[in-house]
């Protein structure tokens, strides 16, 4: 996708939109929508549903803790009033506070699932490592003034790579019934000041990258040996971890779906990294059961209900239904 590509303004569209919304979460209580504090998705919700001059509610690739960006966030919502593609983006900005804003708006098939049909999801978590506090980049990057040995957090990183139980990664709140996860890749790698955690995985448990790079901080500062990650993955106990990195340094960078759908593709976030030059969907995604089965939604309500019940047994299909 152009960087530069124009929205029609012509087309008036209904059916099932997708939406690529961005966010700097600092002053949102997360995604998901709630009754005591302000929430990204309420935002964006009625913004759309002031375009719309109807409710609209939607649908996202994973929900995002407190504190948490994102710069591919993928939803979706059936739209209740024919507007065009210029429309649904501008009109949604001009009623959206100016720390959210929709990047993009295509049209997808009905069997489009914004949750459902994710092949995978990546984040990247940065950290500022320099003597003196951050000042431009301090509600979008975690300070370490300690030196950060990012060739050991690196090799560390690598025995989370592979579908394992990550209870030892998980918040003690996470709701999901298995700790079960694919991890795809994690690379920690320094670009000048920056060190940055990136890391695919099918889906993540609460809190559970966060938890993995206040691990890897304890590495790259030398109080911890270089097989700590893999001792920690063992124990599979969340008590016996470290601690939880702040979520200011939490980006969540991209969301993959299967070709058909023809999502739009561009660089992946944030913008402090844009000199990566890497866009979405650039990496080749592993040949496994839980992404064939994801390209193959939707499904039987017969083969939904085997799956669940593979989930609660720990099968390797867990993440069917996990944000």
């Amino acid at each position: 996708m152009p960087l530069f590509q124009p929205l029609d303004d012509i087309t008036r569209h209904t059916g099932r939109l997708a939406l690529g919304v961005e966010y700097d979460g600092s002053a949102y209580c997360g995604w998901q929508r709630l009754k005591h504090a302000a929430s990204v998705q309420a935002a964006l919700e009625d913004a759309l549903a002031r375009v719309a001059a109807a409710p609209v509610r939607v649908k996202c690739s994973g929900r995002t803790d407190s504190g948490v960006h994102a710069t591919r966030q993928v939803v979706h919502f059936d739209a209740p009033s024919p507007r065009s593609q210029k429309a649904w983006v501008f009109g949604a900005n001009a009623n959206l506070p100016r720390d959210i804003a929709v990047r993009w708006a295509v049209p997808v098939a009905d069997d489009f699932h914004a949750r459902f049909s994710a092949l995978a999801r990546r984040y990247r978590y940065v950290i500022l490592n320099q003597p003196s506090r951050p000042v431009l980049e301090r509600a979008n990057a975690t300070w370490c003034r300690e030196p950060l040995n990012t060739e050991r957090m690196h090799e560390a990183a690598q025995a989370l790579v592979g579908e394992h139980d990550f209870s030892s990664f998980r918040a003690a709140s996470c709701q999901s019934t298995t700790a079960f996860r694919h991890l795809h890749f994690i690379e920690v790698r320094r670009y000048g000041p920056l060190v940055v955690i990136d890391v695919q995985a099918n889906a993540f448990l609460h809190h559970m990258i966060r938890n993995i790079a206040g691990a890897l901080v304890a590495v790259g500062k030398g109080e911890q040996g270089v097989d700590y990650m893999a001792r920690i993955l063992a124990l599979q106990d969340r008590s016996l971890g470290n601690v939880t990195a702040p979520g200011c340094g939490l980006h969540f960078v991209d969301s993959l779906y299967d070709e058909r759908f023809d999502l739009p593709r561009e660089p992946l976030g944030p913008n402090l990294l844009a000199f990566v030059g890497e866009w979405t969907g650039e990496r080749e995604l592993p040949d496994t059961p839980l992404m064939r089965y994801r390209r193959r939604w939707p499904h039987s309500a017969e083969e939904r209900q085997r799956a669940r019940a593979q989930a609660a047994a720990g099968a390797s299909l867990s993440d069917q239904e996990s944000s």
